[in-house]
């Protein structure tokens, strides 16, 4: 199926996928009142967005607790353009749990910075959608 703009729209399990198969994304949230958006290093860990960043953290102090959006992509412009992207809407929570907490720290995360990372956030996705480009006939 093709959405108004002709881009394929992808099945749910599809941007599971998708989702899973790349190491950095985008989050957005809401900083101050302004929209902020984040490079960020994460795993996909039972259908939720696992993300490691600083306690003290602009993103840690900002999103806790709130909703945010969370966005990957991968696109090539050769002579053939290809590409896709999946955004993902869902509370972000501190994981907190001692057995949770184990648990995520066994995925092997490594943070987008090289700097001190003991917090983990979790991105319960609630809404979850994406699109192609279509394969040139």
């Amino acid at each position: 199926m093709a959405d108004s703009a002709g881009l394929e729209v992808l099945a749910e399990h599809e941007c599971y996928q998708l989702l899973a198969k790349v190491p950095i994304g985008r989050i957005v949230f809401t900083d101050r009142a302004l929209p902020a958006v984040q490079p960020v290093a994460f795993v996909l860990h039972e259908n939720k967005v696992i993300i490691r960043t600083a306690a003290r953290s602009r993103l840690a102090i900002a999103a806790t607790d709130t909703v945010v959006a969370f966005e990957v992509d991968e696109f090539t412009d050769d002579r053939v353009r290809t590409g896709w992207s999946v955004v993902a809407v869902g509370q972000a929570k501190p994981i907190t749990d001692t057995d949770d907490l184990a648990a995520v720290r066994q995925l092997g995360l490594r943070p987008w910075s090289a700097a001190a990372m003991d917090h983990y956030l979790a991105i319960g996705i609630e809404i979850i959608s994406g699109r192609r480009l279509p394969t040139p006939s």
